[in-house]
């Protein structure tokens, strides 16, 4: 099961790890236009945006430039395709994996008022 991690919770979750460890990683699997029209910034994170249909092609490049326990955040519009790719990713040997509960529309709300809503 994976665990759902609302945006007011964020910061607890990516200072969690510890010193030593990388930055986690939020995976933006949106489409290039919704990027466009309301995107996350950087906040002691790597964003890191790749299309949901993408992901499949791209997992073990994802696996390679990585690590299986890079923690990855997992991003959409409201919550639903980051959550099947949050999924995939820990079928495919992710251990460290979160979907953001409410997408970026929950982001905007709960986070950053600047994110525009759409």
């Amino acid at each position: 099961m994976i665990a759902q991690l609302t945006p007011a919770d964020f910061n607890a979750w990516r200072d969690s790890p510890g010193a030593g460890t990388p930055a986690p990683v939020v995976l933006d699997v949106r489409e290039p236009w919704e990027i466009q029209t309301a995107s996350v910034c950087e906040d002691g994170f790597t964003l890191l945006c790749i299309p949901m249909r993408d992901v499949p092609t791209r997992v073990e490049q994802l696996k390679g430039k990585l690590g299986a326990d890079q923690p990855i955040a997992c991003l959409c519009h409201h919550g639903m395709r980051s959550l099947q790719v949050a999924n995939f990713l820990a079928q495919n040997g992710f251990t460290a994996v979160v979907n953001l509960q409410g997408g970026i529309d929950a982001w905007s709300r709960q986070r950053d008022a600047a994110v525009p809503h759409y």
